[in-house]
């Protein structure tokens, strides 16, 4: 099966792209991180009258439409024009211009995709057509695959005429980490030259709003003062908010890379996954296979606790998850712990479910190239159970070489990602 491999190639992140509640574009992206914006408004989609959660993290002043020719419109969730325009961008930044690409050259480029809820939203659109009454031909004649996610890699796939593999990756809030790390698994082994990859989810709409309330898992205490509700690891914090958005990301073998004179933003090094096996949505106590994970990670990339500059947390907000990542941050990184400065992106963008751990990612690339690593705002009143350096309310200037980039999602799922600087 794999007669080639000799020796793992290294792989590299040349080009990044994104569409995020504090901003559209990469550069709009880290300057409201560093400068401790919230993307957490009132939600103005949908009617949310009836519904206890008013608020959310939604991408504004977005032209989707500028995104998909005409004829395409109807057809495609937003996570397909979420996730086109962050390509796009990730595309230019890594100064690959794909329209001039040769057939040989498209068929060395794949992609991998990771989400949670893919075009959910979508559906719940179709299911209102038909259960309301509704005319059929508002409908999408494709709403089966438009509905399925399988087929949001082959929307990338096909806009760019891009003939590598083309796959997504649904794992929870772990699915853009678990797809970034599959990514780089196939330039490594020599199966792919280059891969687009990364995460998008836009999980905004009345009932799966409503289904999230009843999982009482968001906050329903700041609909007056959205953008101080989203507030992990506070003493006060009573829930996680919803967000949306892509952050996707140009993977190359760095011999490529470096031969083409590619702005490099760093090296994946290292990747871990584990499984609690305990729950559909709570975490188990104790925080043992979110270290585990963390531990592989590092093992994978041949470093230890002390190598490692910053933390990129998945920071949730809710009280279960927040203690249960600092206990699992304490175990795997053991006397480190303290010493690591370390930030909840959710903090500014909310939860963007299976786009998390890509959006972490563009947080640490942020804090490697930059210099500066985001805060966690609103953490104004700190948990005494969470008491390791959370960078709280104002960005801090910082040497970052290697970041550990940690997930966890529902289905009792770890996952972490280390990245180096080259």
């Amino acid at each position: 099966m794999l007669s080639r491999f000799k020796t793992p190639r290294r792989v590299v992140i040349t080009g990044m792209g994104c569409v995020t509640p504090i901003g559209i574009g990469r550069e709009a992206f880290w300057y409201g991180l560093q400068n401790a914006e919230s993307g957490v408004r009132r939600i103005e989609s949908f009617d949310i009258s009836k519904s206890p959660v008013k608020i959310a993290a939604q991408v504004r002043d977005f032209d989707w439409e500028a995104q998909l020719s005409a004829k395409d419109r109807k057809h495609v969730p937003r996570t397909v024009p979420l996730a086109l325009a962050a390509a796009r961008e990730a595309f230019i930044d890594a100064g690959i211009a794909v329209e001039n690409l040769s057939l040989e050259e498209r068929q060395q480029i794949g992609v991998q995709i990771g989400t949670g809820g893919g075009g959910l939203p979508f559906v719940e659109d179709h299911y209102a057509i038909w259960y309301n009454g509704g005319s059929h031909s508002k409908a999408s004649v494709y709403i089966i695959p438009a509905a399925t996610h399988g087929t949001l890699s082959s929307e990338l796939s096909m806009a760019f005429g891009l003939r590598g593999l083309s796959h997504v990756i649904s794992t929870g809030c772990t699915s853009s980490t678990d797809a970034l790390a599959y990514a780089a698994q196939h330039i490594a082994v020599g199966r792919q030259e280059v891969m687009i990859a990364g995460g998008v989810d836009a999980p905004l709409a009345p009932g799966i709003l409503a289904g999230f309330n009843l999982l009482t898992v968001l906050t329903t205490e700041w609909n007056d003062e959205p953008e101080r509700a989203s507030r992990p690891f506070t003493r006060n914090r009573s829930g996680m908010v919803l967000g949306e958005g892509a952050w996707i990301y140009v993977l190359e073998e760095f011999e490529r890379a470096k031969k083409r004179g590619a702005n490099i933003y760093a090296e994946i090094t290292g990747y871990g996954s584990t499984c609690d096996a305990y729950h559909r949505v709570r975490l188990q106590e104790g925080g043992d296979e979110p270290a585990r994970a963390m531990g592989l990670a590092m093992d994978d990339a041949g470093i230890n606790a002390s190598q490692i500059d910053y933390v990129n947390l998945h920071g949730t907000s809710t009280m279960l998850n927040d203690r249960i990542e600092t206990n699992a941050l304490k175990l795997a990184l053991n006397s480190s712990s303290h010493r690591i400065p370390m930030s909840a992106t959710k903090s500014q963008v909310g939860h963007p479910q299976g786009a998390s751990g890509a959006a972490g990612l563009g947080a640490a690339l942020c804090a490697m190239n930059a210099g500066v690593i985001p805060p966690t705002i609103n953490l104004d009143e700190p948990d005494p159970d969470c008491d390791l350096d959370y960078v709280p309310l104002e960005a801090r200037e910082a040497d970052v070489r290697v970041a550990l980039c940690n997930c966890i999602g529902f289905g009792s799922k770890n996952s972490a990602l280390i990245v180096q600087k080259v």
